[in-house]
């Protein structure tokens, strides 16, 4: 049986990411992170960015430990092409103040392999 492709929504509605389990990709099918058996999610440099949400969204805590938050990432996957339509987002409930929508209020934490700040620097 071959994965499906999980449209992830911003809390607007909008189709911002791709689940195609464990990864996830950008609008363009791109890889920006991925998600853990216990739904945590981390970017591609292995950044803990939040976790996921009923939805689906991309949630965080406004108040998290982030230095203990690091993983190491998996081998990079191929890129995916993302389905030209997706279904309208369903009704989400809203977010209490302790909780920000990643896609919506912090899209760079979710960057490709070859962009971000918070990347290495090279040097």
């Amino acid at each position: 049986m071959a994965k499906s492709i999980i449209p992830i929504y911003t809390t607007k509605g909008d189709a911002e990411a791709f689940l195609l389990y464990p990864y996830l990709y950008n609008r363009i099918g791109e890889w920006i992170g991925w998600v853990t058996p216990d739904r945590e999610i981390y970017s591609v440099i292995g950044h803990y960015i939040g976790f996921l949400a009923k939805g689906p969204r991309i949630l965080r805590k406004r108040a998290i430990e982030v230095a203990t938050m690091h993983k190491r990432p998996p081998a990079k996957p191929s890129k995916v092409y993302p389905p030209a339509t997706v279904p309208l987002a369903p009704m989400m409930p809203e977010l209490n103040h302790s909780d920000i929508d990643v896609l919506l209020d912090e899209p760079e934490r979710l960057h490709t392999a070859d962009s971000g700040e918070f990347r290495d620097d090279l040097d």
